[in-house]
């Protein structure tokens, strides 16, 4: 496992500079290739701990996500880098679960030859079972976000290459500002109307950023009521060093407070108003010789069949008076105006850097589906070290059994509840495996918007659910908790416990993937059953 030196050299002149987060502070294991262990790197927490089981003292690992981070939003650091250097073989969940800078550092870093395993797709030939990611939000107004389809194949594209959709030009009474709030709260905005648009910097001031196959969630701020024209171009990043490919340009119109059936030269078009819709970049389209940018509306989030592609030049998307919001006092938001000031919103509906695709990534939820992360790790790890074959093998043995009773206890814990009491009313959109697996209802996922504060009919909403749903009790992932606050206070105003549950990362409490199960089985019977 030599090489030190060709391996410092690839950190040194490999993509480094989008290594700069850092968030987190849980203590993290330096590879080196002076340790004779294999060198195992895993994107987060859960697969540091599957793989650690299996590999037992012949493997060192460390995760790029540290324990308490969101590993949707986490950006690696420069020791995270180095690790994926020197590292042997490399463990993601992918299915779109990490931030796209973290399969960015892997791919880019990983020394050649070594095994690069994407879990939660290979362990479905060790009989995981997949879900679709279906997002029924439901909101008062449209639920618009940004969307790229097919995995552009056809022009070289992989998992690590990026979609630019830039905003070149607005038309319209006011300002503009399209933006996503992260996991704890702060604002990241793609475009700006305010400041204009910088043709010399390839509009990379103004644009959203996504790998092939993806979709993001953001807000939309008008500063003035009327018809908005928002232009936008494309293009396709195959790696780093090539020159973006143009993949054409499209405008999408916007009422804002205004009749959305008597815009100027639209009085027969399509009015977008509900449901959940997408401004999509189709890498296919060019291959076909169609127009690679639409709306591509969603009503029903993501759910087969119900997808249908509309022309922007007859579409109209509504943006109506009952989305008015004022400007919040916190200073990261000033670029949508002063504090107080009324706004035009559709809000983010799910907050945090949440770039997915369209299966569910939280498989672990389900642990017979971790059971099947195993046995892909096993198999990996016995291919790079055949000399360790018999450990990895008892290893393996060993901690499945305790994975099936794990899946036996939860099972059985969950059972204990009263059907009509298995109600999930959560922070997260993380635990549909869970439900699927154990007989519980998601009910639904609350993540109430820091950048606004939520209407009246926004609470009275949300307190009629949980009343008629009678539920006891809703659930906080614990470090989420800084963006649930509207949902704690209408619990404790309905006398309902707020409990804890946890997701997909652990914290001092919480370290390992069987404490975690329990605790969440624990949890959702001695806060639902009574």
């Amino acid at each position: 496992m030599g090489g030190g030196t060709v391996r410092i050299a690839r950190l040194l002149v490999g993509p480094v500079l989008l290594a700069v987060g850092l968030v987190g502070c849980a203590p993290v294991e330096v590879l080196s290739d002076r340790d004779g262990r294999v060198q195992v790197v895993t994107t987060t927490g859960i697969l540091r701990d599957l793989a650690r089981n299996v590999g037992g003292d012949r493997v060192v690992v460390s995760s790029l996500v540290p324990d308490g981070a969101d590993p949707h939003s986490y950006e690696p650091s420069l020791r995270d880098v180095r690790n994926v250097v020197y590292a042997d073989v490399a463990f993601s969940n992918y299915m779109l679960l990490e931030e796209h800078a973290i399969i960015k550092a892997l791919d880019a870093n990983l020394p050649e030859g070594v095994p690069n395993v994407a879990l939660a797709e290979g362990a479905v030939k060790y009989a995981a079972e997949i879900i679709p990611l279906v997002e029924d939000v439901a909101l008062d107004t449209i639920w618009l976000g940004m969307r790229v389809r097919g995995t552009g194949a056809d022009h070289g594209a992989n998992r690590s290459s990026d979609v630019l959709l830039s905003a070149t030009a607005v038309d319209g009474p006011g300002v503009m500002a399209a933006y996503l709030t992260e996991s704890f709260g702060q604002p990241t905005f793609y475009l700006n109307s305010a400041d204009g648009f910088d043709a010399t910097n390839g509009y990379r001031d103004d644009t959203a950023t996504l790998p092939p196959d993806a979709h993001t969630h953001m807000s939309w701020a008008f500063s003035e009521p009327g018809v908005y024209r928002l232009t936008m171009r494309a293009h396709l990043a195959v790696t780093p060093d090539t020159r973006p490919v143009p993949l054409g340009e499209q405008t999408f119109t916007f009422a804002v407070g205004v009749d959305p059936h008597d815009v100027p030269g639209m009085t027969d078009a399509v009015v977008l108003r509900g449901g959940h819709a997408d401004l999509t970049v189709d890498l296919d389209a060019v291959t076909r010789g169609e127009s690679a940018l639409y709306l591509l509306d969603d009503p029903h989030g993501s759910a087969e069949g119900e997808q249908q592609v509309l022309d922007p030049a007859r579409t109209v998307i509504e943006v109506p008076n009952k989305a008015l919001a004022q400007v919040p006092a916190n200073r990261a938001f000033r670029f949508l105006g002063r504090p107080g000031t009324q706004i035009h919103q559709l809000p983010q509906a799910v907050l945090g850097k949440h770039v997915h695709g369209e299966i569910d990534p939280h498989l672990w939820q389900n642990v017979r589906n971790a059971i099947s992360y195993v046995e892909l790790i096993r198999d990996t790890l016995i291919g790079v070290d055949p000399a360790g074959a018999a450990q990895y093998r008892d290893n393996a043995t060993a901690y499945i059994a305790e994975l099936e009773a794990l899946d036996t206890y939860v099972r059985d814990n969950i059972a204990q509840i009263p059907p009509n009491r298995r109600h999930l009313i959560t922070t997260h959109d993380a635990f549909g495996y869970l439900g699927a697996a154990y007989d519980v209802q998601i009910s639904g996922f609350v993540t109430p918007h820091p950048a606004a504060e939520p209407s009246l009919a926004d609470r009275r909403r949300l307190t009629e659910t949980i009343r008629n749903l009678r539920v006891p009790a809703v659930f906080l992932e614990p470090n989420l908790r800084a963006r649930s606050s509207t949902l704690t206070e209408v619990a404790r105003s309905l006398d309902v416990q707020v409990c804890e549950i946890y997701g997909d990362t652990f914290d001092g409490r919480v370290t390992t993937y069987i404490q975690m199960m329990r605790f969440n089985a624990e949890s959702l019977r001695d806060c639902l059953a009574t």
